[in-house]
């Protein structure tokens, strides 16, 4: 299994009257979300299964990619890892699944599968890590790429 996770990019500070979940993108990150999005889909295959957080600034960074995806309540702001790895149908799912999410639950999935310890990586905004799970290594991952807005 391929495991993308894609953090959502820049969104508004949270202000009153809105919540975390409202939080929208930023000019800088629908640019951020663009830029990513082109990079991706010149590299996704095409039965990629794209899992999206409810928050308004996930959808949108994922809105950008221009294909179907399914928001999961799974992939919240309040999401911890073994939730998030579960709903991305681990540990027995095959091909590809795209995860857009948040941090710091992002970066913690991405420890655990690298290293096989939950730590605190932080995977910056708008930001994607590819990583190819081997279930034969007992599911540990092998770091494929990583690509920030600000590469590209």
């Amino acid at each position: 299994m391929d495991l993308i996770i894609w953090r959502h990019a820049d969104a508004s500070d949270a202000a009153d009257g809105i919540s975390d979940d409202e939080r929208e993108l930023t000019d800088k990150g629908r640019r951020q979300a663009k830029l990513m999005a082109a990079w991706l889909n010149k590299r996704l295959p095409a039965d990629t299964v794209v899992l999206v957080s409810p928050a308004v600034r996930a959808q949108h960074t994922a809105k950008a990619l221009e294909r179907s995806y399914t928001t999961s309540a799974a992939l919240d702001t309040r999401t911890d890892c073994v939730t998030l790895l579960k709903a991305a149908g681990r540990p027995k799912a095959g091909g590809t699944v795209l995860v857009v999410g948040h941090q710091p639950t992002l970066g913690r999935v991405a420890s655990l599968l690298l290293t096989g310890v939950e730590g605190d990586l932080s995977v910056k905004k708008g930001a994607v890590w590819w990583i190819a799970v081997c279930h034969a290594r007992g599911g540990t991952g092998v770091l494929r790429a990583v690509m920030t807005p600000d590469m590209l």
